[in-house]
């Protein structure tokens, strides 16, 4: 297949990028490098610098494509609070004008980068797709709108659309020597700010409540290799349908706590990472876990890297190979 990759120089996108051209597609990465990185944009991959809407248009005119995976979004659940008319902008208007290019072009396939984020505070815990979506600040909030925007267009005019939902996305892309991880401007994944005070960057890491309803106090998280990640949007590419949006959770289906996290990058580091007891973060569900049963039925999907150890290490290889 010809496949346009939006935000292919960002982390998601760009390992997904190296799988499809692995499996033997070729890609065309569309980003604007605000937040991307051109030195991640796997070799192999065609690369265009432009902003989404007018660059996909012009992109997609140039005709052949089997279908656009769409990962360029802005993602600071923080800066989406004190910054709506960021999100609104940059996710939801730019979403709207890539769907009037896959549109005008006839692209017939759209896979999408969603969050659980769209979920806000769950009633049940593993989350089912089924789960009420009640977003809790305008980035969750603008990604359901363009989940929303999507079943229209598959609706109305024949669209093969899917809509992965994430939940923590970890680890890197380590194979040979192409090696593509997380590296935000702001950083605020726990893996990776655990990292940072590993190779000295951070003088210790911050746990945001220690008297949770979990196990051991702290919060619990399901994480994802990103590889695993990248897996689930090929089989999305081969199991879409013209005229319908499935949408799937990807989630090992397992939780790790906040204290288990900072033991084992302790574990794989060999450093005592020094963690901070802090309050509470408002806002901050106890558990969050995926239910991946529709992706396992539908999509033949499971994640095989599951090991938070395995995860870890090759988030912190990434780390220190920059």
């Amino acid at each position: 297949m010809k496949l346009l990759v939006t935000g292919g120089a960002g982390y998601v996108g760009s390992v997904c990028a190296a799988h499809l051209l692995e499996a033997g597609h070729e890609v065309v990465v569309l980003d604007d490098l605000s937040t991307g990185h051109r030195d991640a944009v796997p070799s192999g991959a065609t690369f265009v610098e432009a902003e989404l809407g007018a660059g996909a248009d012009e992109v997609l005119g140039a005709g052949g494509f089997d279908g656009v995976l769409h990962f360029a979004a802005r993602s600071l659940v923080g800066e989406s609070v004190t910054e709506p008319e960021k999100y609104w902008s940059g996710n939801v208007v730019a979403s709207f004008r890539l769907l009037e290019a896959i549109r005008r072009h006839a692209v017939p396939r759209l896979v999408f980068s969603s969050t659980a984020a769209t979920y806000g505070e769950p009633d049940q815990v593993p989350i089912p797709e089924s789960a009420p979506t009640r977003p809790t600040n305008p980035y969750g909030a603008s990604k359901l709108a363009i989940d929303h925007m999507i079943t229209s267009y598959a609706t109305a005019h024949g669209l093969a659309a899917t809509s992965l939902r994430y939940f923590n996305v970890a680890g890197a892309h380590v194979a040979g020597d192409t090696h593509l991880g997380e590296r935000h401007t702001v950083e605020t994944h726990l893996i990776p700010l655990v990292l940072q005070v590993a190779s000295g960057t951070r003088e210790s890491i911050s746990i945001f409540g220690d008297d949770w309803p979990t196990p051991d106090g702290t919060c619990v998280r399901d994480y994802i290799h990103v590889d695993d990640l990248a897996d689930a949007h090929l089989l999305a590419l081969q199991h879409s349908t013209a005229g319908d949006h499935a949408v799937y959770n990807l989630g090992s289906g397992h939780g790790f706590s906040v204290l288990e996290v900072v033991e084992t990058c302790r574990s794989v580091t060999g450093h005592p990472i020094p963690a901070v007891v802090a309050p509470r973060r408002a806002g901050d569900p106890a558990v969050l876990v995926a239910a991946g049963h529709r992706a396992a039925e539908q999509l033949g999907w499971k994640p095989s890297r599951t090991a938070l150890a395995r995860i870890v290490a090759d988030a912190w290889e990434f780390a220190r190979g920059r």
